[in-house]
C-alpha cells in the first residue's frame, strides 16, 4: 500500500491495479471510500483498461485476428510501478508485455496520477500509443464511495445532484452486460397540462432498489460534475468528470455504496460488429501521441 497526504487528507492506493483504497478526511474523521467488503463486492476503485465494460463473446476482432478479454480489460488485475512519489502525489506506470500483447495487439505506457489539491483529489490517466500505427483503446474509473458517509444516516437518505437538469435515460443492460438497442426513463413520466411529457431533474434519490437490474449507464449527460449528499448531513462529495462522454452509478445488490464511474468507452451493443475499430465510443490514438483525461472529487 502507498499513501499520500496533505493537511486535510490521506490517500492510499495499491499498486496492484493502481486501485484506490482509501479516502480519508482528517479533520471529519471519515472514511469515504467503499472498504471492499467481499460479501458484496470485493473491489474499492478498480481501473478500466483498455476496454470500459464488456465484449459481445468476451472477445473482439482486430485486423483480421480475434482476442479475449475480460470485462473492463486486464489493467485491474497488474501490478503497476511505481515511476515517482511525493508527500501529496504519486505515479503509477504499467507497461505493454509480451503477455498483454497476445490478448491486446498494441504497444503502450499507461500512467496514472494521483495528486491532492487541500479536501481535492485528482486522478489522471495518460495513456501513450509507442506503436507505429493507430491505437484503439477505451479507458475509465470505477470509485466505489461508502453510502452512508457516517453513522446514524440509512442509504436512502442520500441522492446524486447533478450540475445541470437532466432528462435521465439509463441505457439498459442485457444479462451478458451489452447495451440493448433503446434508452428507457428512470423516472415514469408526468402529466403537465394532459400531456405526458419526460421529467428533467438535477436529483437522483439513492435506493437500493435502483441498481437491482444492474448499472445505470448514461451517454452525454449535460452535467460535468455530480454531488452524493444527504439533507441530514453537512458532508458530502462532489465528483468532476469533464472530458468523460460515458457515465454509469452502480451498487452491487444490497451493499453500502455507490460508484461513480468516468469512462472514455463503454461496453458493445447487443448489436455490435465485434470489430474493435467499430466500436462505440472507442479513442483513436495516433503513433507516438498521449491520450490525456483526468476525474477529481472534493471531500467536504
Amino acid at each position: 500500500m502507498y499513501y499520500i497526504e496533505n493537511d486535510y487528507l490521506e490517500v492510499g492506493i495499491d499498486a496492484k491495479g493502481a486501485e484506490l483504497v482509501s479516502l480519508y478526511h482528517k479533520e471529519h474523521d471519515l472514511e469515504y471510500m467503499w472498504q471492499a467488503d467481499p460479501a458484496f463486492w470485493g473491489k474499492s476503485s478498480p481501473v478500466l483498461f483498455p476496454i470500459v465494460g464488456g465484449l459481445k463473446d468476451n472477445c473482439y476482432t482486430f485486423e483480421g485476428k480475434t482476442y479475449n478479454l475480460p470485462r473492463h480489460g486486464f489493467a485491474r488485475d497488474l501490478v503497476f510501478e511505481i515511476e515517482d512519489h511525493w508527500d501529496d502525489g504519486i505515479s503509477f506506470l504499467l507497461h505493454s508485455t509480451e503477455e498483454t500483447l497476445k490478448v491486446y495487439p498494441f504497444t503502450f505506457e499507461f500512467r496514472l496520477v494521483y495528486e491532492l489539491y487541500a479536501n481535492l483529489l485528482s486522478v489522471t490517466y495518460h495513456v501513450t500509443n509507442l506503436g507505429k500505427n493507430d491505437m484503439y483503446f477505451s479507458v475509465g474509473g470505477h470509485p466505489a464511495f461508502a453510502v452512508p458517509l457516517e453513522e446514524g444516516l440509512g442509504y436512502q437518505d442520500y441522492y446524486l445532484e447533478f450540475e445541470e437538469e437532466e432528462n435521465l435515460k439509463r441505457w439498459p443492460l442485457s444479462l451478458q452486460g451489452l447495451i440493448l438497442d433503446e434508452p428507457e426513463s428512470i423516472f415514469d413520466k408526468a402529466h403537465i397540462d394532459d400531456e405526458l411529457v419526460e421529467i428533467e431533474t438535477k436529483l437522483l434519490p439513492l435506493t437500493k432498489e435502483l441498481f437491482y437490474q444492474d448499472a445505470l449507464v448514461f451517454k452525454q449527460l449535460n452535467s460535468s460534475t455530480v454531488t452524493l449528499k444527504s439533507d441530514k448531513s453537512e458532508h458530502s462529495l462532489r465528483f468532476d468528470y469533464a472530458g468523460f462522454p460515458f457515465l454509469g452509478i452502480w451498487a452491487a445488490q444490497d451493499a453500502d455504496f455507490v460508484c461513480i464511474e468516468p469512462w472514455c468507452g463503454i461496453a458493445d451493443s447487443v448489436r455490435h460488429s465485434q470489430q474493435l475499430s467499430e466500436k462505440e465510443g472507442i479513442n483513436i490514438l495516433p503513433a507516438g501521441d498521449v491520450f490525456e483525461r483526468a476525474w477529481a472529487v472534493k471531500l467536504n
